[in-house]
Order: C-alpha cells, then sequence, then structure tokens
C-alpha cells in the first residue's frame, strides 16, 4: 500500500506542476490514456471551474473520453479541432533524448495522431519510467499495432530485427486484445534500444503495421514525479 500511495503521490505532483504551466484558457487540448492522465485530468477540471476558462479536450481513447465527460469538461473530436494546443500524456518509459515507448494500455495510434497534430506533447509520469535507453525498465517490449490478417508474417519479420514478438491476449476475455480500431497489439522485446529511431524505421517498413509505440522526438518536455516529492522537468535540448 506504501508504494501504491507513494507512486500516486508523484503522479500528482507532476499532474499538478504540467497542467499550471502549459494549460490556459481557450486552449485545445489532447487528453491521453493511463493513471498519470488520471490525476491531469482532475487538475484540468479544478482550474477550469474555478476560472470559468473556455477550453475543448479530445480524448486519445474510450476511456479517456469517459474521464473527461466524467470530469464534466467539454469533449471535441480531432475533426472538429485538426490543430490542438497541447497534448497531455504519460509514458510507458522515457529515455535520456526524451524518446518514449507507449501503448502498454493499447490506445498507441490514437496517441501518436493526437500527439502529431499538436504544438506540444507533455508527457506526465513517475520515477520508475525514466530511463537512459528505452527497454532498461520497460520489460514488456515495444506495443505495435497491426492488422489482424497480417500477424504470423507480421511476427516473422519481427524475429528477424532481432525481436522477441507476442501477441498480447485479453485477460477477461478469450483471443487477443482487440484495440479501439479493430486492430491487434503485438509486444515485441527489443532488449535495450540504443537506436530508438532507426528501429522505428525498420518497423514502419513492415507491411501490415499499422503504427508502433516508439515515439521518436515528440515529446520538448516531460514532468517526472519523484520519490521526495519534487518533480524533475526534462526538456528537449
Amino acid at each position: 500500500m506504501g508504494d501504491i500511495n507513494l507512486i500516486e503521490k508523484c503522479k500528482r505532483k507532476a499532474a499538478k506542476l504540467a497542467v499550471k504551466e502549459n494549460i490556459k484558457n481557450n486552449m485545445k487540448i489532447g487528453i491521453g490514456s493511463g493513471s498519470s492522465i488520471v490525476f491531469a485530468v482532475r487538475e484540468l477540471a479544478k482550474i477550469v471551474k474555478e476560472n470559468n476558462w473556455d477550453i475543448i479536450c479530445i480524448p486519445t481513447s474510450y476511456q479517456a473520453e469517459q474521464l473527461i465527460v466524467e470530469n464534466g469538461l467539454p469533449l471535441g473530436t480531432l475533426n472538429q479541432n485538426p490543430e490542438l494546443d497541447v497534448d497531455l500524456d504519460g509514458a510507458d518509459e522515457i529515455d535520456e533524448n526524451l524518446n518514449l515507448i507507449k501503448g502498454g494500455g493499447g490506445c498507441l495510434v490514437q496517441e501518436k495522431i493526437l500527439a502529431s497534430y499538436s504544438k506540444k506533447l507533455v508527457i506526465i509520469a513517475d520515477f520508475r519510467k525514466k530511463s537512459t535507453y528505452l527497454g532498461e525498465k520497460w520489460k514488456k517490449g515495444v506495443p505495435i499495432e497491426i492488422l489482424p490478417g497480417a500477424c504470423i508474417p507480421i511476427m516473422k519479420e519481427m524475429k528477424k530485427l532481432g525481436g522477441v514478438p507476442n501477441l498480447r491476449m485479453g485477460v477477461a476475455k478469450m483471443g487477443p486484445v482487440v484495440t479501439d480500431n479493430g486492430n491487434f497489439i503485438i509486444d515485441v522485446d527489443f532488449n535495450i534500444i540504443k537506436d530508438p529511431q532507426d528501429l522505428n524505421k525498420k518497423l514502419l517498413s513492415i507491411s501490415g503495421i499499422i503504427d508502433t509505440g516508439l515515439f521518436i522526438n515528440m515529446a520538448p518536455i516531460a514532468y517526472i514525479g519523484k520519490k521526495d516529492g519534487s518533480v524533475q522537468k526534462l526538456e528537449k535540448q
């Protein structure tokens, strides 16, 4: 219980500072998925209510949509708001160059789309997510969304790149996890990833891959909640 409370405290602190420093009135805001974003949305709802701000929130997933609605924030779509001011999101791992592994929750494609159409991707995480190289701490592999009909040949190609692929299976259902887009996810263990940009390029050249959970040069800033109660800001040089 103590570790859980500590981690939640770290996420809450990082989320509060991230919202305070990056969100203003009249913004169009992307809302990512995952546990860290829950704290960001709660803080955002508090500020909007106190200041009577006029903002619009665009979700990356059904979970994010529910979070926006439950907190009484205005809900929009990317088609209605094709350019976002800020995108608030979490990460499964963050390397020293602010490259990310995302998609542990299965929403990587929508998350990457919103990040791509946002002026600024702001990452919120706790101390467990920071590493020198991707693959150091996140041991579940790089999430990759694929077309279901090409699963076997895609996994063979991943092995040629040195990866160990595993089709992500459902927990409370029989069969594979199905994304919000109706696709499958393969988690591929590449061990320590020294050159994520090169790996991402090779993966995207494989037919049938929709997108990868490698977010390369997309985040200019990350807020990391530390054990001592402080928040570390990592900024792209």
